[in-house]
Parts: structure tokens; C-alpha cells; sequence
């Protein structure tokens, strides 16, 4: 190849390689989105395998989803800095995020929160019912995901009910990634270690349906997408970063478990705010802008 090159003039020997380059440079969001795949076969394995002796396969699962969350980061993040993104791309963001971010938690949530249930007060009947009810409850979750990155592949610029300040991108539903964080980090707080309580399984369900229900809705959640890693000043990222992932690395279960809480919760307190603000203020002309460009 190189002695090809050499027989072929400066220029034309720069613009292949050049052209080499930029076609690896498309491949790279692909490998992450490639890894959130991964991650999220992994997950799906690491359910069917655990048993409530053997509960361990279901943080692994929880922290597989956790990495699929950060790979679904990257690969958006990497296509707008180096500027390759793609319809293929795009595509294939939109399956890896159904199977990673819909399946693997739908399956987690059930098999953790439901299928492992003992028998309550002595009634294996009560026991079957927490256990279907649980089985819909994850298939709504599923279905919501879904619908949520459907509604976003069709829709060029949506706007959220409640409109929030100019200038900043929202996400219109909380993200299918949130989503399926939420469900892993309920799980790794507990240390994979399955529902044994009946108020604990009504409660998991809550959360469940409550979780699919942010995702189909039109509320705004904050994107991050503002955060600009190419300003003149990015030492307080840094710091910031370092302290994040250092209290991941020591309180990975504590730490993640109140994030994603918090994110799920922030939908719903801007929402409650732009209603109180709503039934005291005239109502302010509704500001435009556009959704973050990717679901994740």
C-alpha cells in the first residue's frame, strides 16, 4: 500500500489518507455504539442467570446497564465534536437503545422486583398476582422506551408543556437512558439482593410505571447538552469530573442511586413549578428551541 502511494503525487497521496481518516473517524461512534449493544447482551445474560441465592448476576446486570449508559453518551458526544454523524448511525443508535435501554431493564426489573418474590402472608396466590401485575408493569416500561425514541425519530423540533428558560436544549420526556439508570441504580443499591416484602413490591411497581410514564410524557428534563468541553476554561470540568468519578469509584450504590432519583424527580418538580407559576402569572409567550439531538 505505501509503495502505491509513493508512485502518486503530494497531493493526491494527502487526500487519500486524509479520506482514510475521515472514514475512521465515522467508524468511532459506532464502537461505542457497538459497546452499548454489548453491554446490553450482557445484562440480558447476567439476568437469566441469577437465582435468589445467586443475586450477584443481578448487579452485574445493573452496572452493565450503567456502562451502557455512559457508551450511549460517547458515541452522541463524539459524532458532534468530530462532526460525523450519520443516518447509519443514527439507526443504529435507536435499535442498541431499544435493546439496552428497553429490554435489559424491562427484564431486570421483573425478574429482580417480581419474579424472586417469597410467598406473602402464606398465600401463593397473592404471590402469582404481585408477580403478573409486576410482568405488565415492565412491559409498560418497555413500551414507553420505545414509544419515547419513536416519538423523537419522527418529530423534528417538539415542545415540551411546560416551556423552560431560552437558550438552554431540554429533552422532551425524560431520556430511555435515565429510564433504564433508574431501574439499574434501584438494583444496585440494593446489591442486586431481590424484593422480599410485599410494600416493597408494591413500591418497585410504583416506580416501574411511574418511570414509563416520564418517558412518554411531554415534560422537559435537562439534557446537558449546553456543557461545552472546548471552553477556555475547563479546569472547574475537570475538578468536577474527577470529584464524579471518584464518589462513583467509593459510593458507586449510594451516589448513583440519588442521581438518577434526582433526574427522575426533576421532571416532575419543573413540572409542578410551571403549574403554580402558571395559575399565578399571565402566561408568558412560549419560548422556541430545539430538543437535544440525541436520546440519550
Amino acid at each position: 500500500m505505501d509503495s502505491e502511494l509513493s508512485g502518486l503525487p503530494r497531493r493526491r497521496r494527502d487526500d487519500r489518507a486524509t479520506g482514510r481518516l475521515r472514514k475512521g473517524m465515522y467508524i468511532l461512534p459506532s464502537l461505542f455504539t457497538t459497546a452499548n449493544i454489548a453491554a446490553g447482551y450482557y445484562a440480558i445474560l447476567q439476568v437469566t442467570h441469577a437465582t435468589a441465592q445467586d443475586f450477584s448476576h443481578f448487579d452485574n446486570a445493573a452496572i452493565a446497564i450503567g456502562f451502557a449508559v455512559l457508551f450511549d453518551g460517547l458515541d452522541g458526544r463524539i459524532a458532534r465534536m468530530t462532526k460525523t454523524s450519520s443516518d447509519f448511525g443514527k439507526e443504529l443508535d435507536s435499535l442498541a437503545d431499544v435493546i439496552t435501554f428497553g429490554v435489559a431493564p424491562a427484564m431486570l426489573a421483573w425478574m429482580w422486583g417480581f419474579r424472586q418474590l417469597p410467598v406473602f402472608l402464606g398465600s401463593s396466590e397473592l404471590t402469582g398476582k404481585m408477580a403478573q401485575l409486576g410482568a405488565i408493569a415492565s412491559f409498560l416500561f418497555l413500551m414507553a422506551g420505545a414509544s419515547r425514541l419513536a416519538r423523537f425519530n419522527i418529530t423534528s423540533n417538539p415542545q415540551p408543556s411546560n416551556p423552560g428558560r431560552p437558550g438552554k436544549k431540554y429533552f422532551v420526556g425524560m431520556p430511555i437512558p435515565a429510564g433504564a439508570g433508574v431501574i439499574a441504580a434501584v438494583v444496585h443499591f440494593s446489591g442486586g439482593d431481590p424484593i422480599a416484602s410485599l410494600w416493597s413490591c408494591i413500591t418497585w411497581m410504583l416506580i416501574t410505571v411511574a418511570t414509563a410514564y416520564l418517558m412518554v410524557s411531554t415534560w422537559r428534563f435537562y439534557s446537558f447538552k449546553d456543557i461545552d468541553f472546548r471552553s477556555r476554561q475547563p479546569f472547574r470540568l475537570i475538578i468536577l469530573f474527577a470529584l464524579f468519578f471518584a464518589g462513583i469509584w467509593f459510593f458507586s450504590r449510594q451516589l448513583l442511586f440519588v442521581l438518577a432519583l434526582t433526574y427522575m424527580a426533576s421532571g416532575v418538580i419543573w413540572r409542578l413549578q410551571w403549574l403554580f407559576r402558571r395559575r399565578s402569572d399571565p402566561p408568558p409567550p412560549a419560548p422556541t428551541y430545539k430538543e437535544a439531538s440525541q436520546p440519550s
